[in-house]
């Protein structure tokens, strides 16, 4: 009977996946515990550890507990959880760490959770314990609960500890999931994917234990967190782009109308004029252009698949052809060509002497330019389309239904 799958001749029905890298003082700990709990269980089971280049020993180590190593040349937390898991044979995966902080004698657990119906069964600290020294304050009370918080308020995952290392998840759903990332925001990418899917997720309470590594962690707090924090942006283009181009739009425009009249006071001593203004179209113009951006990256996310939820987008992808954003800039451009125009033949009446007109200049210039931004983006947006196979504006001409 094969060490690594308890039961024998029946197929693999739980797999656990432990990525490793020079983790020799604990890598067979956790292979053991893992074989121990799949023994008391009555679970068929492996363990898959993919190792990513460990110099130390750890891949004789795990052979001698009875766990299967794959190889990985391509380093990073990512590269050697997807290596592992595609090899992995069981029809529910848990992942844990390889410095023995996760205690896999708790896999029965994740896999009762996953009978009831479940497609990913997350570990939660916070609602388990955190043993002294087994987590930085400032990942316990800083970076974990405020990833968490962005990644719940941009994705709606309703996760209490979205980076804890030990999850268990179906087959199905990774395949599904499409995951690309390569190191350690593989975890908040994970979460995204499976949040967009509408996989059924729940918790459950772990106990985080202090690592037997005998080493510096691999993870690097500033480093890794921003790179949580960046992959999360960019797959939220509704928050990292039309939510503040939107609000500079808005305030824009706003202080434009508003001082157009002429200067406002706002206590004695204090009066916003031209100046202020000529700030509201900076504001105004700068708006446009961040939304504009989001738009590209809606549409390139849409079309790569990143965002799997986009049916408004799609639906507004059907009716917005590429004539009706060039009609709109049009109509803008002109009417800021009239409006400029008309001060201009004012000056030259004048003698082109002094221009007191500089608030109807800000304002027609201000729709000049907007028309002009609107036409070339959206230009940009039809050719996105076109080269990524999603040709807005022509669903009808192309076919798709």
């Amino acid at each position: 009977m094969p060490a690594n799958n308890p039961g024998g001749e029946k197929s693999i029905e739980v797999s656990v996946v432990i990525p490793c890298l020079n983790e020799v003082n604990s890598v067979g700990i956790c292979v053991q515990k893992a074989l121990q709990a799949f023994r008391d269980a009555g679970l068929r089971g492996e363990v898959v550890v993919a190792d990513n280049g460990s110099t130390d020993g750890s891949v004789e180590a795990v052979r001698a507990r009875g766990g299967r190593v794959v190889e990985v040349p391509e380093r990073g937390y990512g590269s050697a959880l997807r290596a592992g898991i595609r090899t992995a044979q069981g029809a529910f995966i848990v992942m844990g760490d390889a410095d023995d902080s996760y205690d896999f004698s708790e896999v029965p657990r994740f896999v009762e959770a996953w009978r009831r119906g479940f497609d990913v069964v997350m570990g939660n600290r916070f609602r388990g314990e955190i043993k002294p020294g087994a987590m930085p304050w400032h990942h316990k009370y800083f970076g974990n609960p405020v990833l968490t918080a962005l990644l719940n308020l941009f994705f709606h995952a309703g996760i209490g500890d979205s980076h804890c290392g030990m999850r268990g998840f179906t087959r199905a759903i990774f395949d599904r999931m499409d995951l690309r990332c390569t190191g350690m925001e593989f975890a908040s990418e994970f979460i995204i994917k499976a949040a967009q899917l509408g996989a059924r997720i729940t918790e459950i309470p772990i106990i985080l234990w202090p690592d037997k590594r005998g080493r510096p962690p691999h993870l690097r707090s500033f480093r890794d967190g921003w790179r949580h924090l960046r992959f999360m942006l960019l797959y939220a283009p509704n928050w990292l782009f039309l939510l503040p181009g939107g609000m500079l739009l808005v305030l824009g425009l706003f202080l434009t109308f508003w001082l157009l009249p002429g200067p406002r006071t706002i206590r004695p001593g204090v009066v916003l004029d031209i100046h202020t203004m000529i700030f509201g179209v900076i504001f105004t113009l700068l708006g446009a252009q961040i939304i504009s951006v989001g738009f590209f990256a809606k549409v390139f996310s849409y079309a790569e698949r990143f965002d799997r939820r986009q049916i408004s987008l799609k639906r507004a992808l059907r009716r917005v052809t590429l004539e009706h954003g060039l009609l709109l800039g049009g109509l803008l451009f002109l009417a800021g060509l009239a409006g400029s125009g008309y001060v201009a033949w004012q000056w030259a009446g004048s003698g082109f002497g002094p221009l007191h007109e500089v608030r109807q200049v800000l304002f027609w210039s201000m729709w000049l330019f907007l028309g002009v931004q609107i036409v070339f983006s959206s230009f940009l947006l039809s050719m996105l389309g076109i080269s990524r196979g999603t040709y807005i504006g022509d669903y009808e001409r192309s076919g798709e239904r």
